[in-house]
């Protein structure tokens, strides 16, 4: 089986930052474009725990979609399964630089987020309880640190 170019990507020297990951055209044209959004580095720092990323999976989910300028734009955010980051999937054919400030004001929302996290009761989410808020928030803010102006935004 040929290799999926997500896994010829060196992890061994992939730094944190903003890459796209991928483009893709669907049938009816529309363009799409999946973001890898790498919050630790892989095999040199620690990776996030599942809990840390479910939380910031509801609140990225919920703040992104409610955008006021973004929210149509909005495909998917989710969790690597390697836990070093996020996946965030857009609409259009965009670049790093185009979303940067959208991604910083994400992670200032969550990194500042106080309350009930959005869909974490039983009715609304499958594990309810598998969250960590306070380490979600300690993330966010660890990474608006990456969204500098020398943000890593093209694969080595």
């Amino acid at each position: 089986m040929q290799k999926i170019p997500s896994f010829t990507i060196n992890h061994l020297i992939l730094e944190k930052g903003v890459y796209v990951s991928r483009r893709d055209t669907t049938p009816a044209g529309d363009t799409l474009t999946t973001f890898d959004i790498r919050m630790t580095a892989p095999n040199r720092e620690p990776a996030l725990t599942p809990e840390t990323l479910h939380a910031m999976e509801h609140l990225a989910a919920t703040f992104l979609r409610n955008h006021p300028i973004w929210k149509d734009k909005i495909v998917y955010w989710g969790p690597m399964g390697c836990c070093t980051g996020n996946y965030l999937i857009m609409q259009g054919a965009l670049e790093p630089a185009d979303i940067i400030p959208m991604l910083k004001e994400t992670m200032q929302f969550i990194a500042r987020f106080e309350g009930e996290i959005p869909g974490a009761t039983p009715r609304d989410c499958g594990n309810y309880s598998f969250m960590n808020l306070t380490e979600a928030r300690k993330a966010a803010a660890t990474y608006l640190e990456t969204l500098s102006d020398n943000c890593p935004t093209a694969y080595r």
